[in-house]
């Protein structure tokens, strides 16, 4: 079964989307992070030109930003003022304290990229985007596909 079965998501404008409609064959990165957080505010933009650089590139890409802001407030301000177009989990969603512990995230910020039915294919994609994803993001981004 789907892992976005039922799960609604939101883009760039605030806009509520189906899980399974906008991640539909696409390879995805869940992205645990938080705007109080220090080395947060160091990766995402990192993150967000590997994202732009794949999307450039014509790859089927998409990231999935589950916060650990405190306040809805902070959540969109943080989102709007350093991610990149990608998707967010809404504010107090009970699937942040459920992926939390399915995929064993203990600090942030953490990125695991997953299959359709949340198979956990890359452990720790933060620390190979940070090496690797400025360079080479399209290469990084194959070595993941062959996984899934």
């Amino acid at each position: 079964m789907s892992l976005w079965e039922g799960v609604e998501i939101y883009d760039s404008e605030h806009q509520k989307h189906k899980a399974t409609d906008v991640l539909k064959d696409k390879v995805v990165a869940l992205y645990f992070s938080a705007g109080w957080c220090p080395p947060c505010r160091q990766f995402t933009p990192k993150l967000k030109r590997f994202y732009e650089a794949l999307k450039k590139a014509g790859k089927n890409f998409e990231v999935v930003f589950v916060s650990r802001d405190k306040e809805d407030e902070d959540l969109k301000e943080y989102f709007d003022d350093h991610h990149g177009s990608w998707f967010y989990l809404g504010f107090g969603n009970p699937l942040i304290q459920e992926w939390l512990a399915k995929f064993e995230i203990k600090t942030i910020p953490a990125m695991k990229v997953i299959k359709d039915d949340g198979t956990v294919v890359v452990q720790d994609a933060r620390t190979e985007v940070a090496q690797k994803g400025a360079d080479n993001a399209v290469e990084l981004y194959e070595e993941w596909t062959a996984f899934l």
